[in-house]
């Protein structure tokens, strides 16, 4: 059984950081991009990062983390992080991870429509 398994979340404090985990059962990503969303309550869903198939394209300039996250997988193809610094309170959301094999092999998006394999999301809450 495909599955995504996102780990990580909790309780920082402004300006702290977090990683987060996204591990993958069942399958490698050697054929799968992996995207970052996350959604805070009352707001859409938003894609924050995602790291191409082939591991050579990684997007993370969305306005609201530009320059804070960044997205990397580890040599075995089983992992996805995502390092998230200088946190503020409006990073507070769940975030989720997803898989994509329909992309190109050195392409992601951030949009949500590609993605069919989903995790059941980590809590990440920014606050003093």
């Amino acid at each position: 059984q495909l599955q995504l398994v996102e780990s990580g979340g909790g309780l920082v404090q402004p300006g702290g950081s977090l990683r987060l985990s996204c591990t993958v059962l069942g399958f490698t990503l050697d054929y799968y991009a992996i995207a970052w969303f996350r959604q805070a309550p009352g707001k859409e869903r938003e894609g924050v990062a995602c790291i191409s198939a082939g591991g050579d394209t990684t997007i993370t300039d969305v306005d609201s983390v530009k320059d804070r996250f960044t997205i990397s997988r580890d040599r075995a193809k089983t992992t996805v992080t995502l390092q998230m610094n200088f946190l503020a309170p409006e990073d507070t959301a769940v975030y989720y991870c997803a898989a994509d094999e329909t992309s190109h092999r050195s392409t992601c998006t951030l949009h949500a429509k590609p993605y069919n394999l989903w995790g059941k999301g980590t809590q990440v809450t920014v606050s003093s």
